[in-house]
Parts: structure tokens; C-alpha cells; sequence
């Protein structure tokens, strides 16, 4: 029985994709050569109806004979290749219909990689080939946002796209009262409702809608049209960014009038944050923290704390694009530091890579990531790997480590095996280990600071 031309290219492309699998490559290539792969093997779909064509064209006295030299050469090549094809390739030879085409063989996708916030990220479809789509430019800036999905320790969806859609609401109402930032009210929309606008923004199940979760009381006292569009939309984004900037200014003023005159105790900004969840009676008549009752134990705390945690990272990811300031002073040298470390998030981890002047063999280990920020931020050389790294500098306490400090942990007896960049809230930056990106994550319970500049 003859082979039909596009029965050979769909058992090349099967064996090719079964060899990319089973090979130990970065998901970025594989991407790649399964792109290649299919689009290879998207060409058997018409080969059949292409060659037929081609022969009809030929002079009659010579087509019968160009017929069987098609069918003598895909015979020959099948042969050929099919003692050293897997089983499934080998079958796409032998369709069970021979009057059918062959069925599309595509390679199986890859699996998802990992994202630079700890999160697993999705690759593109097999056989997208070229560079992904940009994320959304921030208006009046040209500036385009990285597309990778940021998602953030311990927090809701929030994507770096998604931000840079609010951004420019966040620091306008971050601009309301000095107590308020934007950083905060960023970390507190991806606590709410992950950045979820429109008229498919999930509903709480108590009511509370848009991305600012406003029940409808609240909305009614503080829904305004802060676009100028002629309506107060608590599904949009700017009219709900306005909105949660003057409700937190508010309750920041009566907690911190309430804090001098001995009302309550504990600190203005927390207090502010836990009557967004609680509702601020829920502060005066606890005298500050709600506590006691589950609901405050199980979500207005938990909520406060991540929010908090987060506000420094919100902090790094807004800075870039509108100019945010990021603290001064002694933190200048190691806000650089974290910085630049920042200019990395999503590079591979790649043993023994990175050095002083950036990134080599396409990405980072962990040493090679505080090696590079450490020195282009101030120009000293660290030796090269964590062990040796944990001898320069001065230990401090870890709840004393600032922005910019190495922080060490997994301990052997050689010393440390990882060494990473604290960020501030209990986060740091850092090249994991095989397999994973530069990424933002919590500080490991084992590790100790250093202070190196």
C-alpha cells in the first residue's frame, strides 16, 4: 500500500515533538520548537491536495508516471524512517482510513512555568511563535507593562497589566491625605477583589461590588463621578479608587482624632485598613484591632497583615512607571539594590549564572543575582557564592533588616546554600533553584541578615 505525502510529515512531526518532551530543555524553548513543529505539520493538511494538483498540471502523457514516482518516493521515505519512529508516530504511516487525511498529531502543550511572583504561569499556545502580545500602556506615558502575570504572595489576582490600568486613579487617590498611599490602596484592591472591574466582577456573597467591594450604603455616601464620565459606576475604576482614597482618608483622620484622645491604640494606618474590612465601629468599640468575634480573627486581621506585606512589593511595581518614591535617606543605596534586582523578575534561574555585569547563560542562579545588584548599585565586588557572601558585611537582627540586606538561609555545613535580597514586609527577591524564575517571595524562616553597605 502506497503512503500518502502528508501521512510522512505527521509521523516526522510526532516523533519530533515525542523527542522534545522527553528532553530536559527550558519551557521558553520547547515553546519555541513545538511552534516550529506544528506549523511543520500543519503543511500535511493539503500536501495531498498540493501534489495531486501539482501532477494534474503536468502534460496527460506524463502524469501517470509522475504518480508513481510520488507514491515509489513516499513509499521509500516511510520505510525509511519507520524502524526509528515510536510506536504512535510509526501508526500515523498507516491511517485506518487510507481514503481519509491522516488526523493532526499535535504535540502536547507544555506545562506551566513559573511565574516571577511564585505563581505558576501559563506559556502561550503551542505553535505561537514570535514575541507575546505587550501588556497595556499607561495612559499619557507610552509606557508599556511587562504582560508576565505578577501575582503576589498571598494576595488575589494581580496582574501587572491590571495595574497599570488603575495606576494612574491609585496615585491620585493616593495624593488625598499623607496616611494613605498608593502602594496601600494598590495592595488592598488586589486584597478585595484582585483588580476585577466591570459588569463581571464577582459580587461578594454579603453584596459588596466592584473592585473596591463597596456595599451599597457605602457606595451611596461615597460613589462619585470622578472621571467625568456622567455617572458614579462602582463597577468602574476610577469612580471606586476615588472612593476608597476619601473613605480611608476619612476613617485615617477619626481613628487617628480617636488615638489621641485615648479611644484606641494600635497603629493609624492598621487600625484604617482593618475599618475598610470591619467597619470603623468595629474599631472604636474593640478600643483598636477588632478581636474576639471569628470574623475579625479569620479575615479583618489576616486581611490587614496582607495587605501590609504587600504594600512594599505595589510599592516596587508602581515606582517605574509613575515616578513614586520608594522611602530615602540610608535606604537610597539599598532601595537601588532591590531595584535592580527588580529589572530581573521572570529571568530563568540558571546554575552558575549571573556575575557582576548582569546575567549569563540566559539567566541567574542565586549568588549571581545579589553579585550583579549589589555591585551596580554600589560598586562592591561580593565573592561568588552564598557560602562566601555570608562573610562580608555585618550580621543584624532579622527584624531589623531594611531593603537592599542579603538574607541567607538554607543552612549546611559549608554555610548558607541560598542567599536573596530582602525587600521589606517580610519579602525578598531572589533566583531560586533549577526550574524556577527571579521572583518575589517570603523571607524563609531559617535565615539571617547581613548588612553589606
Amino acid at each position: 500500500m502506497s503512503v500518502d505525502p502528508s501521512a510522512v510529515i505527521v509521523a516526522v512531526a510526532t516523533a519530533a515533538s515525542a523527542l522534545v518532551q522527553g528532553v530536559d530543555l527550558p519551557a521558553e524553548i520547547k515553546d519555541q520548537i513545538n511552534g516550529a513543529i506544528e506549523s511543520f505539520e500543519a503543511t500535511a493538511e493539503n500536501a495531498d491536495t498540493d501534489v495531486a494538483n501539482l501532477v494534474a498540471s503536468l502534460p496527460e502523457p506524463m502524469q501517470q508516471g509522475a504518480q508513481q514516482a510520488v507514491a515509489d518516493a513516499t513509499t521509500a521515505v516511510a520505510g525509511a524512517i519507520e524502524p526509528h519512529l515510536p510506536e504512535d508516530a510509526a501508526a500515523a504511516l498507516h491511517p485506518a482510513d487510507p481514503q481519509a487525511a491522516p488526523p493532526a498529531l499535535v504535540p502536547e502543550p507544555p506545562a506551566a512555568r513559573p511565574g516571577p511572583f511564585g505563581i505558576p504561569v501559563q506559556p502561550p499556545a503551542t505553535g505561537v511563535v514570535g514575541n507575546p502580545q505587550p501588556g497595556p500602556t499607561i495612559p499619557g506615558t507610552g509606557i508599556t507593562l511587562p504582560s508576565i502575570p505578577a501575582i503576589l504572595p498571598g494576595t488575589r489576582l494581580a496582574p501587572i497589566g491590571a495595574i497599570a490600568v488603575f495606576a494612574p486613579w491609585l496615585k491620585k487617590a493616593g495624593e488625598l491625605c499623607e496616611g494613605v498611599s498608593a502602594p496601600v490602596l494598590a495592595a488592598l484592591y488586589s486584597a478585595e477583589n484582585g483588580f476585577r472591574y466591570g459588569p463581571t466582577a464577582p459580587v461578594s456573597p454579603v453584596g459588596a461590588r466592584g473592585p473596591g467591594q463597596f456595599m451599597p450604603g457605602t457606595w451611596d455616601q461615597y460613589g462619585k463621578d470622578a472621571d467625568g464620565d456622567g455617572k458614579a459606576d462602582v463597577l468602574g475604576i476610577a469612580d471606586p479608587v476615588m472612593a476608597s482614597g476619601n473613605l480611608l482618608c476619612d476613617n485615617y483622620k477619626l481613628i487617628d482624632d480617636w488615638k489621641k484622645r485615648g479611644l484606641v491604640e494600635g497603629d493609624t494606618l492598621d487600625l484604617t485598613l482593618a475599618a475598610y474590612n470591619a467597619g470603623v465601629g468595629a474599631v472604636k468599640r474593640s478600643g483598636g484591632m477588632p478581636s474576639g468575634h471569628p470574623d475579625y480573627e479569620n479575615q479583618t486581621k489576616p486581611y490587614v497583615a496582607k495587605i501590609r506585606a504587600t504594600e512594599h512589593v505595589f510599592a516596587r511595581m508602581l515606582s517605574p512607571f509613575l515616578g513614586l518614591g520608594i522611602g530615602g535617606g540610608a535606604g537610597d543605596v539599598g532601595n537601588r539594590i532591590v531595584d535592580l534586582a527588580f529589572k530581573y523578575l521572570g529571568l530563568p534561574y540558571v546554575w552558575g549564572g549571573g556575575n557582576i555585569n548582569g546575567p549569563s547563560g540566559g539567566g541567574f542562579d542565586c549568588s549571581g543575582l545579589t553579585s550583579y545588584a549589589v555591585f551596580a548599585a554600589t560598586g562592591i565586588t561580593l565573592p561568588r557564592t552564598s557560602e562566601t557572601q555570608w562573610h562580608i558585611g555585618t550580621e543584624v537582627p532579622l527584624y531589623a533588616a531594611r531593603p537592599g540586606d542579603l538574607l541567607f538561609g538554607n543552612w549546611q555545613a559549608g554555610g548558607p546554600g541560598h542567599v536573596a535580597i530582602y525587600i521589606g514586609g517580610g519579602q525578598m527577591v531572589h533566583a531560586p533553584t533549577t526550574g524556577d524564575v527571579v521572583r518575589v517571595g517570603p523571607v524563609f524562616s531559617d535565615m539571617k541578615a547581613r548588612r553589606i553597605f
